[in-house]
């Protein structure tokens, strides 16, 4: 039996606050592993300036490199089309039963959590995991989901520290010519600079 974490994003690129979000979720939870798990198609968002899911799960790869605590999930680019966070799970569930799963989610998607596609069986499949940030209202989220699932809804909450990097504001800085240095890990600027992404 492994605890396993679920961080699901179209990481394009991965950052930084991604892998800190992942490591202090490990850290904090008590989770042997945590799998970075980028979509294929997300449901709700067109991705601008996307390099395409197979080359966002070779930049997951890199982000991860040397950390044994994370890894990378390839479901969802492997499934393609709109990833839905229920049949990731149910597959990752049907594949390692015995596996407890954690899906991780910032303080803003758990209060959209009654808008996604079979929110109940979600929480059925896994606990929640809300990284707090400054300015997350943990009585607000707990109350709002407990309002709306009940009992089922018992997330858990972890420390997440405030760190102002989002993959848009790379993707912007890469077009214009600026560093990304220090804002992903090495590799991953390495790779968009020899790929010539994102601009």
């Amino acid at each position: 039996m492994a605890r396993i974490g679920i961080l699901g994003g179209s990481f394009n690129p991965p950052h930084l606050a991604h892998l800190v979000c992942a490591s202090q979720a490990a850290a904090q939870l008590g989770l042997d592993r945590v799998l970075l798990t980028p979509v294929a198609a997300p449901p709700h968002k067109q991705s601008e300036q996307d390099p395409g899911p197979v080359v966002r799960l070779e930049l997951c790869r890199l982000a991860i490199e040397g950390d044994d605590r994370l890894g990378v999930c390839d479901l969802e680019v492997l499934r393609g089309g709109p990833s839905y966070t229920v049949d990731t799970l149910r597959e990752l569930h049907a594949r390692t039963p015995e596996d407890h799963l954690t899906f991780i989610v910032g303080g803003d998607i758990a209060l959209g959590l009654p808008s996604w596609h079979e929110p109940e069986a979600v929480l059925g499949l896994a606990r929640l995991a809300v990284a707090d940030r400054s300015g997350t209202d943990r009585q607000d989220i707990a109350g709002r989901l407990a309002q709306r699932f009940g009992a089922q809804a018992a997330a858990v909450f972890f420390d997440m520290p405030r760190l102002d990097i989002s993959s848009s504001q790379i993707r912007r800085r890469v077009a214009q010519g600026e560093p990304i240095r220090y804002l992903v890990p090495d590799r991953v600027a390495e790779r968009i600079a020899r790929g010539r992404l994102y601009r």
